[in-house]
């Protein structure tokens, strides 16, 4: 089981705060840095001082660390046109090495969109899918080829289709709840699919989902990796629980059901049984980013013991 740490920066993180948890994340052996891309803060937070870009701070990311894997859980496809993010995408993986790992989503945040003049359009789920098409092709056109595509929403003529990513494929995560065209959409283009915030039962059912349309478009099952996201709250004591869930405005028994809470007992426990059910990936939603002992505990008594 790898153990990766999920930040939301929009709750409120400077680029200093984000660059201290991911050397944090570095130095402590964990697998990857990923953040979301929002920005506007949710749930009552201030978001001070100001909501952060996803790939400017991927960017500078991946020239202060060394050997972390770097991604967004999930980048909004309402956010950005398909060939610049092909661009700025395959610019990141040049500046860390071929380190990134690549999440798209549609988008659904209607009130960030709002405060950024960023249009909000009703058809986003067509939108994404085109997006996947072109930013994939784009990276798949040979060096000295041309990339045409002619979709409903956008129209690539004749594009160089360059920079290239170091990596080839770079690795493409797809995640969600729907119950069709999302596991339809990860069989055709991912090579990861995220559940998050989900219980066991319903990773597995969603799971299930994804391996039937990899089988149903030739693809191995396998092939796939699975993975979970879910809120991180570790504590050495009861008490500490208790601090933790306190600071992030959360119930210590909700979150033990909903995420990853408690002792690292229980929580090597729960990790298992996510292992058992076909994860082999956890991202761990680290909510107080100024809390860099929570890691050294996870790192110490839980990641140790997988």
């Amino acid at each position: 089981m790898e153990l990766r740490i999920f930040t939301e920066p929009q709750q409120g993180a400077s680029y200093d705060t984000l660059l201290a948890v991911a050397k944090a994340t570095e130095d402590l052996g964990f697998d990857a840095f990923f953040r979301s891309d929002h920005y506007l803060a949710m749930g009552g937070s201030d978001g001070l001082p100001g909501p952060t870009d996803a790939w400017l701070t991927l960017a500078g990311l991946a020239r202060e660390t060394k050997r972390i894997r770097l991604g967004t859980l999930v980048t909004a496809a309402t956010f950005r046109l398909p060939g610049p993010l092909a661009i700025q995408v395959a610019q990141v993986d040049q500046m860390s090495g071929g380190r990134v790992e690549f999440g798209l989503g549609s988008g659904w945040f209607a009130e960030e969109h709002a405060a950024y003049g960023i249009p909000f359009p009703q058809d986003k789920f067509t939108r994404f899918e085109e997006q996947l098409a072109i930013i994939t092709g784009l990276w798949a056109t040979k060096v000295g080829d041309k990339f045409t595509f002619d979709g409903a929403h956008y129209q690539i003529t004749d594009s160089p289709a360059l920079p290239k990513p170091v990596q080839d494929p770079v690795p493409l995560l797809i995640g969600g709840h729907g119950a069709a065209r999302t596991p339809r959409l990860a069989a055709t283009y991912a090579t990861e699919f995220n559940m998050p915030f989900s219980s066991l039962e319903d990773s597995a059912r969603q799971f299930d989902r994804v391996r039937a349309a990899a089988e149903a478009r030739g693809r191995r099952p396998d092939d796939l990796i699975y993975s979970n996201a879910l809120v991180a709250c570790v504590g050495a004591s009861d008490a500490e629980v208790a601090r933790r869930a306190a600071a992030i405005g959360r119930e210590v028994g909700e979150l033990k059901t909903n995420g990853l809470a408690g002792s690292p007992a229980e929580v090597v426990d729960k990790i298992a049984r996510y292992a058992e059910m076909g994860a082999s990936r956890l991202y761990l939603q680290i909510l107080d980013l100024d809390d860099l002992s929570h890691l050294e505990l996870i790192a110490a008594q839980v990641m140790s013991k997988l």
